[in-house]
C-alpha cells in the first residue's frame, strides 16, 4: 500500500494538461468523490495493519494535498494561457448585440388604450377567466332566454353547468362594483371566449377592454365626451365619431360608436362599405337593474359603460386583414412590430 502511494506521487508530479478537459480528467481520476484513486485509498485505510497506520495515514494526507495543489496549478495555467492568447483583442469594442424581441400587436394596442384612459383617472381591474352564471349573465341583466346562455355561444364547464369561460370582461366590472365604493372609474382588459367558427373575421378566443364610470349625476353627454377623447387620442386629433342607437341588456340607452375612416382610397371604400364610417365599440348608460344587482343605489348613482374588441382595433390600426394571424405565432408576422415596444 505504501508503494502504491509512492507510485501515485510520481504520477501526479508528472501529469500534464493542455485543456480544461484534461484538468477535469485529473480531478475525477485522483480526487473524485466516488471512484477517485485517493478516495479509494482512504476507504482502504481501515484494512491497513495497525503498526503501519501512522505512516500510511501521513503519506496519504500528503498525497491528497499534492493532488489538490496540482489540480489548482494545472487549472490556473490553462486559464492564464487562454487569457494570454486573446491579448490581441480590443476589449474596448462594444459587445455583441442580442436581437430585440417584439411585443404582440394586441399587447401594443392594449397598452396604448390603457395609457389613454389612465390619463383621465381610470384604474385597471381584473378578474377570473372561469366565471359563474351570476357574474357573467344574471347580474348583467341577461335573461335566461338570451342566446349567449346557449351552448352554441358559450363554453360551459362540463363538471358544473353554473361555470363557464367568460364571454366578456363585463363580469370583471360586476365584481369590481361589488367590492368597491362609488365613485368607480375603471377599465377591464382581458381575454374572453365564445363558441364561434374560426375564420378571417372571428375566433373562439379574443380580447376585450371595457370601461365603467359610476358617480352622481353621470350623463350620456359625459359618455360621449369620454369616447371622443379616446378616439382623438388613439386615431388622431381630427377624428370624428357618431353614435347609432343599439341594444345591450346591461345598458339603456345604448349605442354603437363609429369613427370616420374616410374614403381616400379604394381600400377605404372596401373597409367601410362605401360609407366612410367604421364601427369600433359599443356603449351606453348602465341599466338600473345592473346597479341594484351589484349593491349600488340606482336612485342616487348613475353611470356609463363601453367596450371594444382589441383585435378589431389592432386590425384597423395596422391594416391586418386576417384575425387568425394574431394567434398563429408566426415570427415573420410578429417581427413587423419591432419598432413598437410600448
Amino acid at each position: 500500500m505504501l508503494e502504491k502511494i509512492d507510485l501515485l506521487t510520481e504520477e501526479i508530479k508528472q501529469f500534464s494538461a493542455t485543456t480544461l478537459e484534461d484538468v477535469e480528467t485529473f480531478r475525477v481520476k485522483y480526487l473524485g468523490a466516488k471512484n477517485g484513486v485517493i478516495t479509494d485509498l482512504f476507504k482502504a485505510f481501515r484494512d491497513v495493519p495497525n503498526d503501519q497506520k501512522r505512516e500510511f495515514g501521513q503519506k496519504l494526507n500528503e498525497l491528497k494535498k499534492l493532488a489538490e495543489s496540482a489540480h489548482s496549478n494545472l487549472k490556473e495555467q490553462i486559464e492564464n494561457a487562454a487569457l494570454d492568447s486573446g491579448s490581441d483583442e480590443d476589449l474596448t469594442l462594444p459587445g455583441y448585440q442580442s436581437p430585440l424581441g417584439s411585443r404582440h400587436p394586441i399587447s401594443i394596442v392594449k397598452n396604448e388604450i390603457v395609457s389613454i384612459f389612465n390619463k383621465i383617472g381610470f384604474s385597471i381591474s381584473e378578474g377570473p377567466e372561469i366565471e359563474d352564471d351570476w357574474h357573467n349573465f344574471t347580474a348583467l341583466n341577461l335573461p335566461e332566454e338570451h342566446p349567449a346562455r346557449d351552448m352554441q355561444d358559450t363554453f360551459f364547464v362540463q363538471t358544473n353547468p353554473d361555470w363557464m369561460l367568460r364571454t366578456h370582461t363585463s363580469s370583471v366590472q360586476v365584481r369590481h362594483m361589488e367590492r368597491t365604493e362609488v365613485p368607480i372609474r375603471t377599465i377591464s382588459p382581458g381575454r374572453v371566449f365564445r363558441n364561434e367558427a374560426i375564420s378571417a373575421r372571428a375566433h373562439c378566443i379574443f380580447h376585450q377592454i371595457e370601461g365603467l364610470y359610476i358617480d352622481e349625476n353621470v350623463s350620456f353627454a359625459d359618455l360621449k365626451q369620454t369616447i371622443l377623447y379616446f378616439v382623438r387620442e388613439f386615431f388622431g386629433k381630427e377624428s370624428k365619431i357618431r353614435l347609432r342607437p343599439s341594444y345591450f341588456p346591461f345598458t339603456e340607452p345604448s349605442a354603437e360608436v363609429d369613427v370616420y375612416w374616410g374614403l381616400n382610397s379604394e381600400a377605404d371604400y372596401r373597409i367601410t362599405k362605401g360609407t366612410g364610417w367604421l364601427e369600433i365599440m359599443g356603449c351606453g348608460m348602465i341599466d338600473p337593474n345592473v346597479l341594484k344587482n351589484s349593491g349600488i343605489d340606482s336612485e342616487k348613482y348613475s353611470g356609463y359603460a363601453f367596450g371594444m374588441g382589441l383585435e378589431r382595433i389592432a386590425m384597423l390600426k395596422y391594416q391586418i386583414k386576417d384575425l387568425r394571424m394574431f394567434f398563429e405565432n408566426d415570427v415573420r408576422f410578429i417581427n413587423q412590430f419591432k419598432g413598437s415596444l410600448k
